[in-house]
């Protein structure tokens, strides 16, 4: 007997139809689990996965995950691909079995754009775009060496709903929430934290467009945080972010927990026109730029070589916040005065 789900056409999705109750859902798997463990099915279950690959309900095949990384209780059954036992291709919901690309969908035509994680549905559809899609099937694993964990329960988040389809979201540690490191500590400033944009809509702004979203979300702040390390990929979209909208470039900087000024708090802006100049002078080799060699957000820009800046530029847009403090200060003063007088 084949499963009701994997699903091709359907009414409404998870992300529409699934009531705030993640303990009935999980007892609901749970006993389903049970049933399957002790061969209480008349007949054996199929699923039919987007290959065309059928796969047997059996619970060799089934794994419980932990949706949120600071509440390891809270979990969904998975259907893993029997090729493949660390890729979840289906998850039961509801009493039905879901694709990822199902649960990724929306019937909602007024769920369109940024849109604040508030429900479990969609608390559901972040951790699937975040830990499946990303961390295993749309990830090189050859290559890329960042990866993301389960986000905490409440985690600030936005999804990307665009054509019916989540198809990006980026997180937020706010101002004064814990680093979660162990020492009490909290973060001194608002951090953008991750960010994903799926492959087949890199290369669309989409990236850009969520910078923007959080410099305006925040604009009471003088001074917003981006998490270290960026990688290559998000450093060509802030790039291309700071060329289009110079008023944000005293703004941004690369932190580490919490973000105190200092080690803690490099200017992006700073280290994009250093890296810039390293270009101009032949010291260094610019990686091009690719959809495929993007595995975060997707770039705005595919351009091979360096970018000529602007040096006519107001000298307030070349403002790094308080660079007296340290000497790194002091010598990011020196370069910003050097780069006013070129």
């Amino acid at each position: 007997m084949e499963a009701e789900a994997v699903r091709g056409v359907t009414e409404a999705y998870p992300v529409d139809i699934l009531e705030d109750d993640a303990e009935g859902y999980q007892a609901a798997a749970e006993a389903y689990y049970e049933m399957l463990r002790e061969g209480a099915q008349t007949s054996a279950e199929v699923i039919s996965l987007s290959t065309g690959e059928q796969v047997r309900l059996e619970t060799s095949s089934l794994c419980f995950c932990t949706i949120y990384r600071d509440e390891p209780q809270h979990k969904i059954l998975g259907l893993v691909n029997p090729q493949d036992t660390k890729t979840v291709v289906a998850v039961y919901l509801k009493e039905s079995w879901w694709s990822i690309e199902d649960i990724l969908r929306t019937s909602d035509p007024t769920r369109e754009g940024l849109m604040k994680v508030q429900s479990f549905g969609e608390r559901i559809v972040l951790f699937v775009l975040n830990v499946i899609v990303f961390g295993r099937l749309e990830r090189r694993l050859h290559i890329d060496d960042m990866f993301f964990l389960p986000h905490p329960a409440k985690e600030q988040a936005k999804i990307l709903w665009k054509d019916g389809a989540a198809v990006a979201f980026y997180s937020v540690k706010m101002k004064g929430s814990l680093c979660g490191d162990g020492t009490g500590t909290c973060y001194l400033l608002p951090v953008l934290d991750t960010v994903f944009v799926r492959r087949k809509n890199r290369c669309q702004g989409l990236g850009t467009a969520m910078l923007r979203d959080f410099c305006d979300t925040f604009q009471g702040d003088e001074a917003l945080g981006i998490s270290c390390p960026i990688s290559p990929a998000m450093y060509r979209v802030l790039r291309q972010f700071l060329l289009t909208c110079p008023g944000e470039r005293g703004r941004l900087w690369e932190v580490e927990p919490p973000g105190a000024w200092g080690q803690q708090r490099v200017n992006i802006w700073l280290k994009v026109y250093l890296q810039e100049r390293r270009l101009q002078d032949g010291s260094t080799v610019h990686p091009k730029c690719s959809e495929e060699d993007t595995d975060t957000p997707g770039q705005a820009s595919q351009e091979d070589g360096p970018t000529q800046f602007n040096h006519g530029e107001s000298h307030k847009e070349w403002a790094v916040g308080e660079p007296e403090r340290t000497q790194n200060g002091r010598r990011c003063a020196q370069v910003c005065e050097e780069a006013r007088q070129v």
